[in-house]
């Protein structure tokens, strides 16, 4: 069914019609054209399987160190830190810090006494 016909508008140039692509033949040189008299097949999504056992990522480290070039360190806790150093020296401490902040972090370890 065509669309009926609508005003041409002040000052655009009318719309060409666009036509059906027409498909290329199949390689197997029957002359049907490719995809052509395959059936569909249903699919279901299924539930993930895994269901994990309660852990997530909480703090992250990025350490970026290509060849030739200062080598950056970020470090990334949904506590609220977020560092970065660059350069040799610097990036060092700042992974040692990291390490140290896993031990340390609100979010990782419960602070007993904390509402005292």
């Amino acid at each position: 069914m065509s669309a009926p016909h609508r005003p041409r508008l002040e000052g655009h140039p009318p719309t060409p019609q666009i036509r059906a692509a027409n498909l290329a033949p199949a390689a197997s040189g029957r002359g049907a054209p490719k995809g052509v008299g395959r059936k569909a097949v249903p699919t279901a999504v299924r539930p993930d399987q895994q269901t994990g056992d309660g852990r997530h990522p909480i703090a992250w480290l990025t350490v970026t160190a290509p060849r030739g070039a200062t080598p950056t360190v970020t470090s990334v806790c949904q506590c609220g830190r977020n560092l970065f150093a660059a350069g040799h020296r610097r990036a060092l401490a700042l992974i040692e810090d990291h390490t140290r902040h896993r031990d340390l972090c609100p979010l990782r370890t419960p602070q007993k006494g904390a509402a005292a």
